[in-house]
């Protein structure tokens, strides 16, 4: 087996795990593109993107442009001579002239089973329709978003309780693993990239606070995808007594009722259940204005909740 000269381009979590594989294997991470720090939190502070950190960690040097576009970025490229650039949500467009510079190219690790849910919410929208699997896709990177050549795909199940949260961690995982898998058989030639079928793709648009918000007179199923699919970020919601409550886990329920979607139907000690269109979900943690994220049953013990009152009305 050579080594490869490989430059790395990432930003957030998801990339660690394949940044961390390929510091751990045979080949050279001669450099790290990341995006440039940002102000975080309520202070503002200047943090760096955990890609940075551990690539500083591990002595790499560590390049954080503006603009892809600039000559001076192309020329940094050239001076590592890379035999390939890995690309794990950098966040950035690279330019032809970057995509055509090493021997074996660019590839991506894109959080979706290509052609399906091209884009940047593709965790998200996953778990929005319904899907019962995903994965991570390995592409060869060209001009266009997320359409270049597969050519290295893993999956796993989407189970009924994962969030956002749970399938990004899983995915994250799995990307440093199919990344391990795949770089030997690129390197042996084994790799044959496969055309996406455009007939089949969707894409997955970036997440917006607004589609938070719960519309009751959806099925309890899809009500519950809503919830699990923006959590924890931007979190489902509704308003209980004019003020926002969010719904951080819920059971859909097929029970069969006759009231308005939205109406509390049974209270007990630890949940309630709410009509949808079809079924009802059981409300198991939650939080109301102002007030820290709890779990039904320690809500129940500070606000009386009555059945036949009603969700959603501000």
């Amino acid at each position: 087996m050579q080594t490869l000269r490989i430059v790395f381009m990432g930003t957030p979590d998801f990339a660690v795990p394949c940044l961390q594989t390929l510091l751990e294997s045979p080949h050279s991470v001669v450099g790290v593109f990341t995006q440039p720090d940002k102000p975080q939190g309520r202070k503002m502070v200047l943090t760096p993107p955990p890609v940075k950190v551990l690539a500083a960690e591990n002595g790499v040097p560590v390049f954080q442009p503006e603009k892809m576009k600039d000559p001076a970025t192309l020329e940094q490229i050239k001076a590592l001579d890379p035999d390939l650039i890995v690309v794990v949500a950098y966040g950035r467009i690279l330019p032809r002239a970057v995509l055509e510079l090493p021997r074996y190219g660019c590839i991506n690790v894109h959080a979706s089973l290509l052609p399906k849910y091209r884009g940047a919410a593709p965790i998200q929208w996953a778990i929005l329709d319904g899907e019962t699997e995903t994965g991570v896709t390995i592409m060869q990177m060209d001009a266009g978003l997320d359409t270049g050549d597969m050519l290295y795909r893993k999956k796993i199940p989407i189970t009924s309780e994962d969030t956002f949260e749970t399938l990004h961690d899983k995915l994250m995982v799995l990307g440093g693993e199919a990344i391990t898998e795949a770089l030997p058989l690129l390197e042996a030639g084994k790799l044959v990239p496969e055309k996406q079928d455009d007939t089949k793709t969707c894409y997955a648009a970036l997440i917006t606070k607004e589609m938070g918000k719960l519309d009751f007179t959806k099925t309890a199923a899809e009500l519950d995808r809503l919830i699990r699919g923006l959590t924890p970020w931007p979190s489902a919601y509704t308003h209980y007594h004019g003020k926002q409550l969010k719904i951080w886990k819920a059971i859909p329920m097929a029970t069969a009722h006759k009231e308005a979607p939205g109406t509390i139907l049974t209270v007990n000690k630890d949940s309630f259940e709410v009509a949808a269109s079809e079924g009802s979900l059981k409300v198991m943690e939650l939080q109301l204005e102002g007030k820290k994220r709890m779990t039904t049953h320690d809500f129940l013990l500070g606000v009386k909740v009555q059945p036949g009152e009603l969700l959603g009305e501000r």
